[in-house]
Formats: C-alpha cells, structure tokens, sequence
C-alpha cells in the first residue's frame, strides 16, 4: 500500500490484492463508483455501488467498524471520490489502485456477463 498525504488527510493506495485479501478477510467496505452500466456488465461480487456521478461523501458508511476502499475502472475516479471524502472531513480513507483492471490483470474473480445468455457468471482473466 503507498500513502499519500495530502491538505485533509491520508489517502492510501491499495493494491488489487491487498483489496481482495481484506475482502475476503471482511474487514473492508469496497464501493464501486463506476457507473451502474459499469456495475450492471461486470462487478466485484459484494461491493457496493454508489455511482460517482451521484457520490455525496456525507452518506458513505461509518469507518469505525471496517475501512472504506473506493474502486473505478483505473483509478481515477476512486482517487478523486477519496479526496472528496478527505475534503469533507474523513481524515483517513483508501482506493483500489488501478482499479477495476487492476483487478482483473491481478487474476482476482468477478461477477461478469455470459454473452451466449446474458446471465452473470463469475470470471477470472487469464492469461
């Protein structure tokens, strides 16, 4: 994980396997804020969605009990959404570097699309 402080607070830099290790452990609350098209194709299976288009830092779960990690498609939005919790008063909170590509790339599984049926189907990239 890398850190970064910024004016408000601590922004960390997680990896996709550092996400997928607290994930799995539940000791994290991963938010997706892709659109829901996005999420609607291809998802992490148990994130939550909150759109960033729609984000207000001020809805978002407490962190007394498990930490929030953002997470987009490369890391980009989740780092702007971070900042903008940062700014409204969290002083610590974390992103998925790379995003959602990260992930896939890190061969991590995911709710994907079955293109034959239009159903959901957990995938994993391969390489």
């Amino acid at each position: 994980m890398d850190i970064e402080k910024t004016e408000h607070g601590t922004l960390e830099h997680w990896t996709p396997s550092e996400v997928a290790a607290a994930f799995s452990e539940d000791r994290i609350v991963l938010i997706d804020v892709r659109t829901p098209q996005e999420f609607a194709l291809e998802r992490i299976n148990g994130a939550l969605l909150a759109p960033m288009q729609a984000f207000q830092p001020n809805h978002m779960p407490d962190q007394s009990k498990k930490q929030i990690v953002f997470h987009c498609g490369s890391g980009v939005r989740s780092a702007r959404v971070a900042k903008l919790c940062l700014a409204a008063g969290e002083d610590r909170i974390a992103h998925m570097a790379g995003g959602f590509a990260a992930w896939k790339d890190d061969g991590q599984t995911y709710m994907g699309t079955d293109m034959a049926t239009g159903a959901p189907k957990e995938m994993r990239k391969t390489s």
